[in-house]
């Protein structure tokens, strides 16, 4: 019997790909539906390849423009609704920022499986989110490969004593703090390793994608922010171990590829010969290395272990203030380094609203995302005058 899924921003990086991996497991896997941004014309695309049940588009001015599907929906309320569908098996989260918190929401209280590739989620709302899943027994599967790899490697999470992220560093690993300061957008861009959106590019240059990813795995495996660590390792082979209490350690390996860990997540538990699958050959490969990350010059990893402990809406100021900041940088009102002390600012001045409700995270979010532009905005013309 066919898994039944709908896939969350499917015009995206993880989207596309994901894609890609169900057309090679085509007898594995129904579409029921898809969602996109303001891409029309590959939604358009994709609805003539994966024939869905229906479509969400972002914008409803744009309903119009979508051919081939009968039900055509749009906003939140359309994703809210897709989420809402029980003929899903599981719902693959893959659109960007606070939009994929809702829906989730939505699919997790109506029973639905979540593979999950929205950082937003967790790192805004894991107290609620990993809440309900429990009630609902729901398994939320996640599509990063640093958590897919921890996700593989634990057999019985209360033995083990520690997980390891890697990272990979991003293009400024071997540059200065004054080599940051000076950077385009275009060398931001430049990821030594992985093909990914901008906005999580440049997250990766600042190791602030690595700052999030700390939170998420808290919240995904109810592990201590002190049981934590990153290691930096450039070639992305290792992609994430976990410690035993024994001293035992356990790794996940495997070519720099999303999808292998999206195709694990939408086919959890079983696995399948797939579109990235071949013999891996550690001869080709020769040498694997690894370092400490530089907390000084990556200053956003300590910011995000501070949110993290911090709890409740801290991590709701630190994610939106990073993300404002971030679209600035790529606008080219800001520099690099810019990024990191405006979010540190915005970050500092906020009081934390412990155990927040959802209203309580959204509105803290927009009141940051509002200081955030204030401040860019003074900033640009300081720089100016």
């Amino acid at each position: 019997m066919k898994k039944r899924i709908s896939i969350l921003g499917s015009t995206g990086s993880i989207g596309t790909q994901a894609l890609e991996v169900i057309e090679r497991l085509s007898d594995k896997f129904e579409i029921i539906s898809l969602s996109a941004g303001g891409n029309t014309d590959l939604l358009n695309e994709q609805i003539a390849k994966f024939h869905p049940k229906s479509v969400c588009i972002s914008d409803s001015a744009k309903i119009n423009d979508i051919t081939g599907c009968n039900k055509v929906l749009a906003g939140t309320e359309g994703l809210e609704e897709i989420c809402s569908n029980k003929e899903n098996d599981i719902i693959l989260v893959a659109v960007s920022g606070k939009i994929g918190l809702k829906p989730t929401i939505t699919a997790i209280k109506n029973g639905i499986n979540i593979a999950l590739a929205n950082k937003e989620t967790l790192v805004m709302a894991g107290d609620i989110v990993m809440k309900l899943a429990k009630e609902n027994g729901v398994d939320i599967i996640p599509v990063d490969s640093e958590h897919c790899a921890i996700h593989q490697c634990i057999k019985d999470i209360s033995q083990v004593d520690k997980l390891i992220i890697t990272a990979s560093g991003g293009p400024f690993l071997n540059k200065t703090v004054d080599d940051m300061k000076a950077a385009t957008v275009e060398q931001a861009l430049a990821h030594p390793r992985w093909n990914m959106g901008r906005k999580i590019t440049v997250d990766s240059a600042t190791l602030m994608n690595k700052g999030l990813e700390i939170i998420e795995a808290h919240h995904l495996f109810n592990m201590p922010y002190d049981k934590i660590d990153v290691v930096v390792h450039p070639q992305s082979i290792v992609h994430s171990a976990i410690e035993y209490v024994d001293g035992s350690v356990i790794a996940q390996i495997g070519l720099p590829s999303m999808h292998i860990p999206i195709q694990y997540a939408i086919c959890y538990p079983e696995r399948f010969e797939g579109i990235k699958s071949k013999s891996f050959s550690f001869s080709e490969i020769a040498r694997l290395d690894f370092q400490a990350p530089d907390f000084e010059k990556f200053p956003f990893l300590n910011l995000a272990y501070h949110a993290g402990r911090t709890g409740g809406t801290a991590t709701v100021a630190l994610n939106g203030a990073d993300e404002e900041a971030v679209f600035a940088f790529l606008d080219g009102k800001i520099k690099l380094y810019d990024i990191y002390e405006i979010t540190e600012k915005i970050y500092s001045s906020h009081k934390p609203i412990l155990n927040p409700s959802i209203d309580e995270i959204f509105e803290t979010d927009k009141e940051i995302r509002e200081k955030t532009r204030e401040l860019t905005n003074r900033s640009v013309q300081c720089l100016s005058i």
